[in-house]
This record gives structure tokens, sequence and C-alpha cells, in this order.
């Protein structure tokens, strides 16, 4: 016959049993930092160092403006530096520095005027190509243009497609600048490694 008090003790190591075999099965929590097999990213191949050159359009007045002030320069500032002035962008690539040359690609993004006493700007690009096996594929740069030196430099700091996990720089001259209508032509020769 079953006392109560095996009846107790059944229930008792039934429960501390059920206790032990749950708290055995928590997972622990996953690591924030996994290491991840390169291959599995496309990153087996050899990098490869690539030059590119073509030619930004940035066309700021008309009907076929291709860069729009967002935010107009800060009154108090408006002057040669046109501080605090924001463009957003979606200029041509093209092949050749004439407006008519091919098109390769489109400039997405935007410049800020950063500095109150001389043309500085904050880049913010993505290079969207449009040709062979680059289409579809993008160069991104972020970084410091003081447009009124000779050369520039920015830094790419990334890319999608072909350029995935690109590293490099992006050095800019510019070619011609309207100061009627504010258009600029400017040379990008872009040195990038990639997969």
């Amino acid at each position: 016959m079953i006392t109560q008090k095996t009846l107790t003790l059944f229930f008792f190591l039934l429960l501390s049993f059920y206790t032990f075999t749950s708290s055995a099965t928590i997972e622990a929590e996953p690591a924030f930092e996994n290491p991840i097999d390169r291959k599995l990213l496309g990153q087996d191949k050899e990098r490869t160092l690539s030059h590119f050159r073509f030619y930004w359009q940035d066309i700021v007045g008309g009907p076929n403006a291709t860069s729009i002030p967002i935010v107009q320069p800060i009154p108090k500032f408006n002057t040669s530096s046109s501080f605090g002035l924001v463009r957003v962008i979606d200029n041509a690539l093209t092949i050749g520095p004439n407006l008519t040359s091919k098109v390769i690609g489109r400039a997405h993004g935007f410049y800020v005027s950063v500095s109150e006493t001389e043309l500085d700007l904050l880049m913010v690009e993505s290079f969207v190509f449009y040709e062979g096996r680059y289409n579809g594929s993008t160069i991104d740069i972020v970084g410091r243009n003081v447009a009124l030196n000779k050369v520039r430099e920015i830094p790419v700091v990334g890319g999608s497609g072909v350029f995935r996990f690109a590293k490099g720089y992006a050095e800019l001259r510019t070619l011609k600048f309207d100061a009627a209508s504010g258009d600029t032509l400017v040379q990008y020769d872009v040195f990038v490694y990639h997969h």
C-alpha cells in the first residue's frame, strides 16, 4: 500500500528530475560575434585592385537638374561657403567629360556644406553602375571634399555586388565650374580593392 510519505517522496523526486532536465536543456545565449567561413561570403578569391575613371555631372539648374537643394544655406552664413546647404543628388557618371558621353552609372547621395569659411563639403555617395559585369554593383564613398583644392581624396568605405567589402579611395579634380548656373564637372579616379 502506498503511503502519504511515499507519494510525497515520489512527487518530490519527479519535480526534482523535471527541474534538473529542463534547466539542462536551456541553451546559452548566442555570442555577439561568431567566426564565419570566408567562402560563404565569396571571400575565398584574391583581392583585385582596380582603377576606374569617370566624370561626375552635377547639374544644379534648369529643368534637368540632378542636384536638388533640400536645405538652403543658413542666412547668417550665406557667403561663398554656403554653410548649411544640403543637396540630394542623382548625377550621371559618364565615360567622358562631355555631358553627352555614354552614361555608365549614377551617383546617388547627398552633399552638405560644412564650413563657415571655405567651400568644404561632406560627400555621401553611392556610385551605381550599369555596365557589363559591374551592372547593379555599387561603390560607396564618404568623406571631406574641399572643393577649391586642385585634387581631393575621399575614402571608399564599401560597396555591393562585385564591390562587396570594397576599400580604397577616390581622387577628385574639378574640370569645369559654371559660375552662372552652378553646374560642375568633376573627374573621379577611383582606386578600389575588391573581390
